[in-house]
C-alpha cells in the first residue's frame, strides 16, 4: 500500500506570548517571556507565585457567553485556536467532505479548573452531592475535540490523546497516520491546556517541579542554564490543520510544510523523572528518523522538550548527541519553553507550530534567559542562546515528553513537489 503524503495547511495559536499566530511568532523571534505574577487567584500562601498565563483574552469576543459558560477554559482555548487554523486553511463546508474530516486533540489534564471549583463548592456544603449539570461535560479531557467537531460539523474520527506533556504530539502523529493511510482527507489536531489553578500549581509545587524564582518570573524559565530550578507552568492552545497533499492541491490550499514522520517510545523507567542517559529519547528520535526515511545528517533544527528542569535538559541533550554524533554540533537546537513556559498537554502543538514557522521564515527562535554554562552540557552544541538565528531549514524535529515516560517526536520538512 502506497502511503499518502501529508501537509500542514492551517495554523492557530493562543499562547502566553501571543493570542494568534502572528503575535505568537513575533513573541518567539523577539525573545519575549510570557511569565508574570499570577492574576487568577491570591498566591500569598503559594511557593510559586507566577506562571505563563494567556493575557488580554476575553472569551466573549470569540464564543457566545452562554456557550462559553458550558466550557472549561481548556475547551475555550481549543475553540479559539482551531477557529484560527480552520480559517487559515480555508476549510469550508463546500470544499471538504465532512465525513472525512476528523479532530484528534491532545490534553494532558483537561478541565482542572472545573474540577477544582466543583469539589470546593461541594466541600463547603453539608455533604449533599450538589453539582453543576455541566460538571462532567466541562471537565472530561475528550470534550475539546467534541466542541470543535460540533461547531464545524466534522464527522470523521474524533477523540483526545492523553499522554501527559506528550499529548498533543501524540495527537499529531495519530492524525498524520490516519491521513497517510487514506482514512481521512483533513484532520484538525493540536492540543490545549488550562492548568494555572490552585490545584495545578499546588500539585506541581508539591513535586518540586516548578521554579520558585518569584523575584524574577520573566527569567525563571531558563532551559540549559546551570541555575535552572524547575519549569514554569503555561496555558493555551495550538492547532494545526493536517491534510492529504493531493486534496490540498485540488482545492488550492496554501501549504506550510510536509509532515515527514513521527516517532514514539517509552522510558519504562520512572513516574516523573527521565532516564538519566536519555534512553527513551534516543529511541524516539531514531524511530522518527526511521519513519521519515531520513538520516541524522538531514536534520537542521530541533525544538527540544527543554523544560528547564535540572535532570530533563541534560538527559535530552545527551540523547541528541548520541543520535546525531558530530552532526549534533551543526543543528540549531532551542527550547521555546523559555518564552512560553510549559503548556503540558498543549506543548507539542505550539512547539510544532514554532518548528513549522521556523522552516517557513528561515529563523530559529532563541532559548532565552541563559547566562550560566552548565558543565554537564556539551559546550559545542548550538543551543540558539538569547537571540534568534537566521538559517535555511529544510527539516525540523519537535520533541515532546511526558510524565510516565511518554516520548513523542514529530518531523516537518520543506515541501518538495
Amino acid at each position: 500500500m502506497e502511503l499518502k503524503r501529508v501537509v500542514v495547511t492551517g495554523l492557530g495559536a493562543l499562547t502566553p506570548i501571543g493570542n494568534n499566530i502572528q503575535e505568537y511568532w513575533n513573541g518567539l523571534i523577539n525573545g519575549v517571556s510570557g511569565a508574570a505574577p499570577i492574576t487568577y487567584y491570591d498566591t500569598e500562601k503559594h511557593k510559586t507565585k507566577f506562571a505563563c498565563e494567556v493575557k488580554n483574552f476575553n472569551v466573549e469576543e470569540f464564543i457566545d457567553r452562554k456557550e462559553a459558560r458550558r466550557m472549561d477554559k481548556f475547551a475555550q482555548y481549543a475553540i479559539v485556536a482551531s477557529d484560527e487554523a480552520i480559517l487559515d486553511a480555508g476549510i469550508t463546508g463546500d470544499n471538504v467532505d465532512k465525513h472525512r474530516v476528523g479532530v484528534i486533540w491532545g490534553a494532558g489534564i483537561g478541565g482542572l479548573e472545573t474540577f477544582q471549583e466543583e469539589v470546593l463548592y461541594y466541600a463547603k456544603g453539608d455533604g449533599t452531592p450538589k453539582f453543576n449539570p455541566f460538571f462532567i461535560p466541562k471537565m472530561i479531557a475528550d470534550i475539546a475535540p467534541a466542541h470543535i467537531s460540533m461547531k464545524n460539523g466534522f464527522m470523521g474520527p474524533n477523540y483526545t490523546t492523553v499522554s501527559a506533556c506528550a499529548s498533543s504530539a501524540n495527537a499529531l502523529i495519530d492524525a498524520f497516520n490516519y491521513i497517510r493511510l487514506g482514512l481521512c482527507d483533513v484532520i484538525i489536531s493540536g492540543g490545549s491546556e488550562a492548568a494555572v489553578t490552585i490545584a495545578g500549581m499546588g500539585g506541581f509545587n508539591s513535586m518540586h517541579a516548578l521554579s520558585t524564582r518569584n523575584d524574577s518570573p520573566e527569567t525563571a524559565s531558563r532551559p540549559f542554564d546551570a541555575t535552572r530550578d524547575g519549569f514554569v507552568l503555561g496555558e493555551g492552545a495550538g492547532a494545526l490543520v493536517l491534510e492529504e497533499y493531493e486534496h490540498a492541491k485540488a482545492r488550492g490550499a496554501k501549504i506550510y510544510c510536509e509532515v515527514g514522520g513521527g516517532g514514539m517510545s517509552s522510558d519504562a523507567y520512572h513516574l516523573t523523572a527521565p532516564h538519566p542517559e536519555g534512553i527513551g529519547v534516543i529511541a524516539v528520535m531514531k524511530n522518527c528518523l526511521r519513519d521519515a526515511k531520513m538520516n541524522p545528517e538531514d536534520i537542521d533544527h530541533i525544538n527540544t522538550h527543554g523544560t528547564s528542569t535540572p535532570l530533563g535538559d541534560v538527559a535530552e541533550l545527551k540523547a541528541i548527541s548520541a543520535v546525531f554524533g558530530d552532526h549534533a554540533k551543526k543543528i540549531n537546537i532551542n527550547s521555546t519553553k523559555s518564552m512560553t513556559g510549559h503548556l503540558l498537554g498543549a506543548a507539542g502543538g505550539i512547539e510544532a507550530i514554532a518548528s513549522i514557522l521556523a522552516i517557513k521564515h528561515g529563523i530559529i527562535p532563541p532559548t532565552i534567559n541563559h547566562s550560566v554554562v552548565d558543565e554537564n552540557i556539551n559546550p559545542e552544541l548550538n543551543l540558539t542562546l538569547n537571540k534568534a538565528q537566521k538559517r535555511d531549514i529544510k527539516v525540523a524535529m519537535s520533541n515532546t515528553f511526558g510524565f510516565g515516560g511518554h516520548n513523542a517526536c514529530v518531523l516537518f520538512k520543506k515541501l518538495e513537489d
